[in-house]
């Protein structure tokens, strides 16, 4: 069995794009999820090419060295904790859960990751969770509070300062706004 790693992969959309072109190309696969393929059979260098290329179109990369793929299985992970598929996992820390899913050290992981992203761990899971939270403020769903708790702040205030010092506004005027200003979770 072959494990792949690919790089841009936030979403289900995503798994489900990567599995058509998987499906497209003939490559026999047991599992996909975000940021890995585990392929049934060893890939030709002509499939695997061409699933490289293919994945370039659709905007992913296939990644070969191993830094980059530890810190694809680090966003992977923040994004899967903070857009709601690990959100049980909210009561334990950024660092404790990193560690415990990647199985590394996390002053080795918070090192690889500024290196390669520029920004610090803690940087991007707070830019992941103010897109979230721009996402619930525009279902307008949940007031501030409600969204505050499901998102692990300690308080309105304290969502409300992170909010305003990333996007300069406040969240309550963002929602007046009704302007979509949410970024892709890949361009984060």
């Amino acid at each position: 069995m072959k494990q792949l790693y690919i790089k841009n992969m936030v979403c289900d959309r995503c798994i489900m794009s990567v599995r058509h072109q998987l499906d497209d190309l003939g490559l026999d696969y047991k599992n996909i999820q975000l940021g890995q393929v585990e392929l049934s059979t060893e890939p030709s260098e002509s499939q695997l090419q061409s699933f490289r290329d293919s994945l370039t179109i659709n905007g992913f990369e296939l990644l070969d060295d191993k830094k980059s793929k530890t810190v694809e299985k680090i966003k992977n992970a923040i994004v899967s904790l903070i857009h709601g598929k690990d959100a049980d996992e909210f009561n334990l820390k950024l660092s404790a859960m990193l560690e415990q899913k990647l199985a590394m050290d996390y002053h080795y992981l918070t090192t690889l990751f500024s290196s390669v992203e520029g920004i610090t761990i803690e940087k991007y899971a707070i830019l992941q969770r103010i897109e979230r939270v721009k996402e619930l403020l525009m279902y307008d769903e949940k007031n501030l509070s409600e969204i505050a708790y499901e998102m692990g702040y300690s308080s309105t205030q304290h969502l409300s300062q992170q909010f305003k010092k990333v996007t300069g506004l406040t969240p309550t005027h963002f929602k007046e706004l009704k302007e979509n200003m949410r970024k892709p979770l890949d361009k984060i």
